[in-house]
């Protein structure tokens, strides 16, 4: 009994490991691909530059990044819902942004 049971656990075993490195492989890829990073990367860039050029009082808390699909996501606090709605409209406007997620909350100075 106890010898099927082994054999059964290491053919299971055999079978499965090659579906795990597959989906291993396929979560690494999107780093792993210069292009998609590169692209990602210069999305993000040009957000941050236009978010500069605006003189936005809160620039430093607001964060951008941009996954492999071309969703940026805005995080952090800015100033007033003004200021959020600026970098919404930036980011929206940016050349092979797909969509915009939001998680930017108004955080007045003391």
């Amino acid at each position: 009994m106890k010898t099927k049971l082994a054999i059964a656990c290491l053919m299971a075993g055999t079978l499965l490991a090659p579906l795990a490195s597959f989906a291993a492989e396929d979560a690494d890829t999107a780093r792993v691909d210069a292009k998609t990073f590169v692209k990602d990367s210069a999305i993000t860039t040009a957000i941050k530059a236009k978010l500069a050029a605006e003189h936005l009082a809160s620039l430093a808390q607001i964060h951008v990044d941009t996954d492999a699909n071309g969703v940026v996501w805005l995080s952090g606090t800015a100033r007033s819902q003004e200021e959020i709605d600026q970098a919404m409209s930036i980011a929206r406007g940016t050349e092979h942004v797909v969509a915009v997620k939001n998680h930017l909350t108004v955080k007045k100075e003391d």
